[in-house]
């Protein structure tokens, strides 16, 4: 088998030794890291059923709460 010889930055380096599991060599863990990589068209779709009102609407009113919540820290001040 060839091998290629590259050179790498000291936080690149530091980054995959981090991740490298206990046996892997550098070789192995770089392809497991990059065939993680997916096509982000697989997720085309996938919130088609989510629904977004009710999300803005839940969202909408934790900010009001927060804001209450913060006003109310604020006068015990």
């Amino acid at each position: 088998m060839a091998t290629k010889t590259i050179s790498l930055m000291d936080d690149a380096y530091d980054l995959l030794a981090r991740n490298k599991q206990r046996g892997e060599s550098f070789s192995q863990i770089i392809r497991r890291m990059v065939g993680k990589q997916q096509d982000i068209m697989q997720f085309a779709g996938a919130w088609r059923d989510v629904d977004t009102e009710r999300i803005k609407k839940g969202l909408a009113s934790l900010r009001a709460k927060s804001t209450r919540d913060v006003l109310h820290d604020l006068r015990g001040l």
